[in-house]
């Protein structure tokens, strides 16, 4: 937002001086009003006259080191940066006190400067793209995708500095510790429902791409769909699931199915007892006033995946994403072969985690390399077609259940075990869980040969 010094530039560039003036000048008269006005913009990249955004910058050290906010302690603010003389003076400042009378709309002019802001980055985006699609040899694919992120990152008003000094951030990261104290050692992001396993991860964290493992019919799709039940309906997190392998209506079944704690299998082949319809519609009651959106479109690709998520976050204001399963998404026709597109599906899978500030969950098959040994836990090496899923993912969960290699095992037919194998911000561990068939349904470990009995 570099200010441009011919008056025919002046004139081409959305901007609002007297809103910059009035923001600052209420900002040095009133506290709350200056506590407001940095909610409303926190960057001073939002101004147009470089003056205004080094007072504003000279502000928020101010306010950061909890000092007022008046024409003495922002000048002094100035002196020490050396730019007082720059910004006009001291003179300067109290002029733009002066022609304020009163702070009361400091929230509109805020709003006035923080529109022209967005206006002048999305002119500057918009000649960045227009060059873009100028050059030859670009995929329009990964144009579309950029032109995308940029106008994304505008709606989500982000903040555009490249970099930030570590002050704030480390303010906020004790912040955030604090809150973890206070809550003892209860989850502190998306929780998944199972609890020995958020004891160890603390819930799904924001920004962080979760990879849940298994091998063919361990019930990696059942395990994600508890996931989301749970988040959705008990904790109210408005969660999407993409949908690689399985129908719209086929996942609507099994969320019935588990909810309602009926024989899936009956009632897909049409042998319900009667009396257990009243357990669907409460069911389908409960289900359908969760925030749980269902995209089942096949052989999806990554750019795709970006867009609707991108698409749902500012529409839905999603918390949380899963995606089954990884392989059977679509990478960058340019790859040179499969692992180097999975290498980069999921290297932007855990971007768009950072982008949208949520968890993703990304659902993913393991090599055949298991079977072929005794143990048959898995282990990181086991990731299918790309060492980039164990170095991308933030957490790895392995979902194995020994009654799938040994049906003799009968009491151990509700066994599941859940395999920490790598976790960026804590112990590795393996937790146990109950996993009940019949409903294709995860639940706390409980004593498993105690099979419930389904009609």
């Amino acid at each position: 937002m570099a200010e441009n010094k011919t008056e025919k530039n002046i004139n081409l560039q959305p901007q609002s001086l007297e809103a910059e003036e009035a923001v600052l000048g209420a900002m040095m008269i009133d506290d709350a009003a200056a506590n407001k006005a940095i909610g409303l913009l926190k960057s001073s990249s939002y101004f147009y006259k470089e003056a205004h955004r080094k007072i504003f910058e000279a502000m928020l050290v101010l306010s950061e080191e909890s000092n007022p906010i008046d024409t003495v302690s922002v000048s002094n603010e100035l002196k020490k940066k050396k730019s007082l003389k720059s910004v006009g003076g001291l003179y300067y400042l109290t002029g733009l006190v002066d022609k304020v009378p009163t702070a009361a709309n400091i929230e509109t002019y805020a709003s006035i400067v923080k529109e022209k802001g967005i206006l002048r980055d999305l002119i500057s985006a918009s000649h960045y793209m227009s060059k873009k699609a100028f050059e030859s040899g670009e995929d329009v694919a990964s144009i579309l995708d950029e032109a995308e992120q940029s106008i994304f990152s505008l709606t989500q008003q982000k903040d555009n500095k490249l970099f930030q000094h570590i002050k704030p951030i480390l303010t906020e990261a004790i912040q955030n510790l604090e809150k973890m104290q206070s809550k003892k050692g209860s989850v502190v992001g998306v929780p998944s429902g199972i609890i020995d396993l958020d004891n160890v991860t603390a819930g799904f964290r924001k920004s962080d791409l979760i990879v849940i493992a298994g091998r063919p019919s361990m019930g990696k799709t059942a395990l994600a769909l508890s996931v989301a039940r749970n988040a959705a309906l008990e904790s109210k997190v408005p969660t999407a699931i993409f949908s690689l392998e399985m129908s719209s209506d086929q996942l609507a079944q099994r969320l019935l199915s588990s909810e309602a704690r009926i024989d899936g299998q009956k009632a897909r082949t049409g042998r319900l007892q009667p009396a257990r319809w009243k357990d669907i519609t409460i069911a389908s009651g409960k289900l359908a006033d969760a925030p749980l959106f269902i995209d089942d479109t096949p052989a999806l690709s990554i750019l795709d995946l970006r867009s609707r998520a991108r698409r749902l976050k500012r529409e839905e204001n999603i918390e949380l994403l899963i995606v089954d399963y990884l392989q059977l998404m679509q990478g960058p026709r340019r790859s040179e072969n499969r692992q180097q597109e999975i290498s980069h599906i999921t290297q932007s899978l855990k971007a768009l985690a950072k982008e949208l500030d949520i968890p993703v969950i990304a659902l993913s098959q393991l090599s055949r390399a298991v079977e072929s040994r005794t143990d048959k836990r898995p282990v990181l090496s086991d990731l299918r077609e790309s060492g980039a899923i164990e170095q991308d993912a933030d957490l790895v969960i392995f979902l194995y259940r020994p009654f799938v290699y040994d049906d003799k095992k009968v009491d151990q037919k509700g066994l599941a075990y859940l395999i920490v194998a790598k976790q960026r911000s804590g112990p590795t561990r393996t937790v146990k869980a109950t996993f009940i068939d019949t409903y294709a349904r995860f639940e706390n470990y409980t004593d498993w040969s105690e099979s419930e009995n389904v009609s």
